[in-house]
């Protein structure tokens, strides 16, 4: 059987993306080490999926295919996530697809890459 090992994320400055995603996530790199090429980080405390930084520079993709959703418990969680992440080095993305009443908030990480938070009571 299959299962999902890492998400892997570009960057050109992998000790960058290293700093923020640790931060942003609480996660740890797996081996310890940290290098300019390739460190998978892990969370710091009991399971869950790894999140790998790999040495890329290949542009960001202005509009990703695939990207992460990092799940808030309401509106009031997912604001003040998106103002710590900001705090880190992220930036909020003027996302023009956004629906009219949006359950997600685009931001982009140290490197550009985008990802989502999501308020998971939203509507509910």
């Amino acid at each position: 059987m299959l299962r999902i090992g890492t998400i892997v994320m570009g960057a050109s400055d992998v000790r960058r993306a290293v700093a923020f995603w640790s931060a942003a996530l609480d996660y740890v790199p797996r081996d310890g080490v940290v290098n300019d090429d390739f460190v998978v980080l892990t969370p710091r405390h009991g399971h869950g999926h790894g999140v790998s930084v790999d040495s890329s520079e290949a542009p960001v993709q202005e509009y990703p295919r695939v990207h992460l959703d990092l799940y808030a418990d309401d509106a009031d969680e997912q604001e003040a996530q998106v103002e710590r992440l900001v705090s880190l080095g992220a930036s909020r993305v003027d996302w023009e697809f956004y629906p009219d009443d949006p359950d997600f908030v685009v931001l982009a990480d140290t490197e550009g890459n985008r990802f989502c938070i999501i308020d998971t009571a939203h509507g509910g």
